[in-house]
């Protein structure tokens, strides 16, 4: 009972709460940011669809932790989901400053992601590692289009992303280390097709 309540108030934090990275937001020291209204919107509309990224990361590796009966495995996504907090922060403060708002979606997709987690959580370890490995490596290509499309300018955003795409690709390479096993293609495209939607709707929603 424990473990659900705090799956439950890990999904009222992230949807509700204003969250506090642990580490400081990265920047580029003497860089300033000016942009144009043009660049601004697609600056806004990017870092959206970064933060729906962690919210659904939340989600995923909160229901993973619930999934998986091995205690130090479950520790293992608990710390990973508090690294990425940070991500969810930096995200959702830069979309403030940029004048933006988060996706209107954000309860769906972190109920979507959430039943993707506790599925590869329930068809055993190794193959939920391995979602995560595939997830994180999916992430990383994504955040470096994310660097090829915001505007130059904008070093502010840049910084975040290039420090998330650092992170992911970490949080990958963790998971092989504990022992993940390659997913079959199909389940690596069908994975692409989800995030192709849920990337494609909040850069508008």
């Amino acid at each position: 009972m424990d473990r659900f309540l705090g799956a439950a108030d890990s999904a009222l934090r992230t949807l509700f709460a204003k969250h506090r990275p642990v580490r400081p937001c990265p920047i580029v020291p003497g860089d300033e940011t000016h942009l144009a209204a043009g660049e601004r919107r697609e600056a806004a509309a990017l870092m959206r669809v970064n933060h729906v990224g962690e919210v659904c990361a939340q989600a995923l590796y909160t229901a993973q932790a619930l999934a998986t009966p091995d205690a130090a495995l479950r520790q293992h996504f608990q710390q990973a989901a508090a690294e990425e907090t940070d991500h969810l922060a930096w995200t959702a403060d830069r979309l403030a400053e940029l004048g933006d708002r988060p996706s209107l979606l954000n309860p769906l997709w972190y109920a979507g992601a959430f039943g993707l987690g506790l599925l590869a959580g329930r068809l055993g370890d190794r193959i939920s590692l391995g979602f995560v490995v595939e997830t994180e490596m999916q992430v990383e290509a994504h955040l470096q289009s994310h660097l090829e499309r915001l505007p130059a300018g904008d070093h502010a955003s840049r910084a975040i992303v290039v420090q998330m795409k650092n992170d992911e690709a970490a949080h990958a390479a963790q998971a092989l280390g504990a022992g993940a096993v390659e997913l079959p293609a199909p389940a690596k495209a069908l994975m692409r097709a989800a995030a192709k939607v849920m990337t494609t709707t909040a850069h508008y929603i």
